[in-house]
């Protein structure tokens, strides 16, 4: 099965691509459709949260951040770095003053990742959501796994996590609430 790619999607000049999935293969023109290729993260700093597999722990924290990541067809080494130190630099955490001034690794808090396919979701046709965009496992995995080293390197500790394609059971307590969605494309 070839690769799933864009060629020249956002940010390198060219408008058009081929998208080659197993299910489609299409030219695409990003700035008529509005498509971008992304990895995306849902960031929510909890007071605490863990994850369980078929009943059993598979990762817990205290206060600290739950991120959701999802991997998209054509996103790069690239992506997942940014994505990464964005996560870990992120000011969510109230300061003395209370203000969010201080990031997880500045509170020694907790880090668990898990990847989430879902968040590539597009909902505009009908009612199912599509995952067409979604990378497949051969292209996800690696980048994911490129995120938690990058996590970890960065933040000096090991995450927590759930296992890859795993039908898994996130449990945790919101803090504030705070939630936070960020698209590795759109550097936002």
């Amino acid at each position: 099965m070839p690769k799933a790619a864009v060629d020249g999607a956002c940010g390198c000049g060219t408008t058009t691509g081929i998208v080659e999935n197993p299910f489609i293969r299409a030219q695409v023109d990003f700035q008529g459709w509005g498509y971008t290729v992304a990895m995306r993260a849902v960031i929510q700093r909890v007071s605490e949260a863990s994850v369980t597999i078929a009943g059993d722990l598979v990762g817990r924290i205290g206060p600290g951040l739950v991120v959701l990541v999802g991997v998209e067809a054509g996103d790069t080494a690239d992506d997942a770095d940014w994505l990464a130190g964005k996560v870990v630099q992120l000011r969510i955490f109230a300061d003395e003053a209370g203000k969010m001034n201080r990031s997880v690794v500045d509170t020694r808090g907790g880090l668990l990742v898990v990847s989430q396919f879902t968040l590539i979701a597009s909902t505009a046709k009908g009612n199912r959501p599509s995952f067409i965009q979604a990378a497949r496992p051969e292209e996800a995995i690696p980048l994911y796994e490129r995120f938690l080293n990058q996590v970890e390197s960065l933040a000096g500790c090991r995450p927590e996590r759930g296992v890859f394609a795993a039908d898994m059971q996130v449990a945790l307590v919101n803090d504030g609430p705070v939630t936070i969605p960020i698209d590795s494309r759109r550097r936002e």
